[in-house]
């Protein structure tokens, strides 16, 4: 019995620590993002949690696909990805069309999620146009495998990502280190 204590206390420790590890290559773009707003004299952009849904989603999308220069920040104009499943990641996201229609969706693929790549990504692509712009104040960022997503959002009522048709606001999800607070209590609740 004690050895499967140990095989799960392990086992839990290691997923905490991937959980971890995955939003410090998000937080780090979003630092990088905004320090090169500052730059810029521009305001930080506030991290927004129905956008980084979206992220995720359209993240998820793109997992396993090859970087190409019809994909990411090297698309060419005119030939952006479509998005055939995006009403499914609007309603699982608790949104709808009228609140992210002003909002930009930006995938960058990068291999091994490079950390001076992935923010050269976006800085130094079509992309800084919309990094560039006042016109964005929210943002949420997610990533799966070499794909990295931001997902830009307004303080307008057509692109502030708001709550769309579900009341859940979002606001039950823990971030990493609830969940490892959560593993903590279950692991003296356990002993």
């Amino acid at each position: 019995m004690a050895s499967l204590k140990n095989l799960l206390f392990l086992s839990l420790l290691f997923h905490s620590l991937l959980i971890i590890k995955c939003d410090d290559e998000e937080d780090n773009l979003l630092l990088g993002i905004n320090q090169y707003r500052a730059s810029l004299n521009l305001t930080a952009l506030i991290k927004n949690d129905r956008a980084e849904c979206l992220a995720g989603e359209v993240a998820d999308q793109f997992k396993g696909q090859p970087c190409t220069n019809t994909t990411g920040s090297a698309t060419i104009p005119g030939t952006e990805p479509q998005y055939p499943n995006f009403p499914q990641f609007l309603s699982k996201c608790h949104l709808n069309v009228t609140t992210t229609r002003d909002g930009q969706i930006m995938p960058a693929c990068v291999p091994n999620l490079d950390p001076s790549l992935v923010i050269s990504n976006f800085t130094k692509s079509q992309y800084s146009e919309y990094l560039n712009s006042t016109n964005f104040s929210g943002i949420g960022v997610n990533s799966e495998g070499n794909w990295m997503v931001v997902v830009l959002t307004t303080n307008t009522p057509e692109g502030s990502y708001s709550i769309g048709t579900n009341k859940d606001n979002g606001g039950s999800r823990l971030n990493p280190i609830g969940y490892l607070v959560f593993l903590l209590v279950g692991l003296f609740v356990l002993l």
